[in-house]
Formats: structure tokens, C-alpha cells, sequence
């Protein structure tokens, strides 16, 4: 008993140890990851969009708010290839983003649905089709009155022409709430999910990742 107490009370001891190296690594790796960033964005000319603080600062904040989030939190980035007018840009890029979320949300989704209830000898396919797509194009109504956004860049391509990308915070349990109102409204026009509305919803209710997503 003697030595179990003796090895509790090392390890107590020990765990704030461990906890400060590992804290201190974060640390080491977060400013690593600022550093190559800004190396990048300095070595192909990426410039801020529609902001009066430096790209620099803007990388920190958006980074500051990832961190404070955690778990909860993730990145989402839209972005337009090529364009010529600033306003068609942001706009097509801001789609963009809402638009690989939801196709992200729906493929999931799907693949959860096809795996699961399959397995219970239940036919997913067909009869599910009309649900998916209408989930997968409410999810990209509602999602975008959930998407902040953290910053954005532009390049110039030459020839009057720029790209352009916009980044996004995700809260998971904003974009949760989202997912659920998308099903809710999708549930009433399939019968067949509505025979599993209760296993579905568990699926949409549950995060997914898309280096943060569904």
C-alpha cells in the first residue's frame, strides 16, 4: 500500500510538469506555423482585403480566436480562382465556403446513413436521394448565417485579374444548430426519413471533420 501511495503522489507531481512542456510545445509549434504562413503570404504577394489592419495582425487574431475555441472551432476557407471586379470576388468566394460545407454535411451524412442503416438491412438509396439533396441545400441556406469572418487575401494574377480567399471561423455548435434546421425542413418533404427520423437526426446532431467539418 506504502508503494502505491508513493508511485500516486510521483505522479501528482509529475503532471504539472508534463502539462508545461506540453503547453510550452503548443506554443513552439503555433508561433512555427505564424512564421510559415507569413513567409508564404509575403513570398506570392497575398495582400488583406477589406480591412485596415495588417495581414500580419489579422493572421494573429484569426488564430487567437481558433485557439480560444478549441474543439469547437475550425476553418473554413472560400475561395474565387479568378475574377476581375473585388465585389464578384468576395461574393463568389463567400458561396464558395457555404458551398463546400454543405456538400461535406450531405456526403456524410449519406455515407453515415448508407454504412448504418444498411448494416440493419435497410435500402438507402434511391429512396433517400431527395432527402440528401434538399439536406445538402438547406445546410448551405443556413450555414451562412452561421459563417464569421476571420479575414481575407488577394493576389494579383496579372492582366487585371485577382484570386481571392476568405476565411471563416466555424462554431460547431452554431453550425449544429444549422445542421438540425436544414433536417428539420428536408424531413418534411421525404417519408422515407421521416420512418428514421430518429437515428438520422442523431447523425446530424453529431460534429464532423472536415480539418473541421461534418
Amino acid at each position: 500500500m506504502k508503494k502505491i501511495f508513493v508511485f500516486m503522489m510521483a505522479m501528482l507531481l509529475a503532471a504539472p510538469v508534463v502539462y508545461a512542456q506540453n503547453n510550452k510545445a503548443l506554443e513552439k509549434a503555433r508561433a512555427k506555423e505564424y512564421k510559415t504562413k507569413m513567409k508564404e503570404y509575403k513570398k506570392e504577394g497575398w495582400k488583406i482585403f477589406g480591412s485596415s489592419r495588417s495581414i500580419d495582425v489579422s493572421l494573429l487574431t484569426h488564430y487567437d480566436k481558433l485557439n480560444k475555441l478549441g474543439e469547437k472551432g475550425y476553418e473554413l476557407v472560400g475561395i474565387c480562382a479568378k475574377y476581375k471586379s473585388d465585389n464578384v470576388g468576395y461574393q463568389v468566394a463567400a458561396n464558395n465556403a457555404a458551398t463546400m460545407y454543405a456538400r461535406t454535411a450531405g456526403s456524410t451524412l449519406k455515407g453515415r446513413l448508407v454504412s448504418d442503416l444498411a448494416a440493419d438491412g435497410v435500402d438507402t438509396s434511391s429512396e433517400f436521394d431527395h432527402f440528401y439533396a434538399a439536406y445538402e441545400s438547406l445546410v448551405e441556406k443556413e450555414i451562412k448565417g452561421e459563417l464569421r469572418q476571420s479575414y481575407a487575401v488577394y493576389k494579383d494574377l496579372g492582366n487585371g485579374e485577382k484570386t481571392m480567399q476568405v476565411f471563416y471561423i466555424v462554431d460547431e455548435e452554431a453550425a449544429t444548430n444549422a445542421r438540425i434546421r436544414a433536417y428539420n425542413n428536408a424531413l418534411r418533404e421525404s417519408e422515407a426519413a421521416q420512418k428514421m427520423a430518429d437515428k438520422i437526426s442523431d447523425f446530424v446532431k453529431k460534429g464532423f471533420d472536415q480539418q473541421g467539418g461534418e
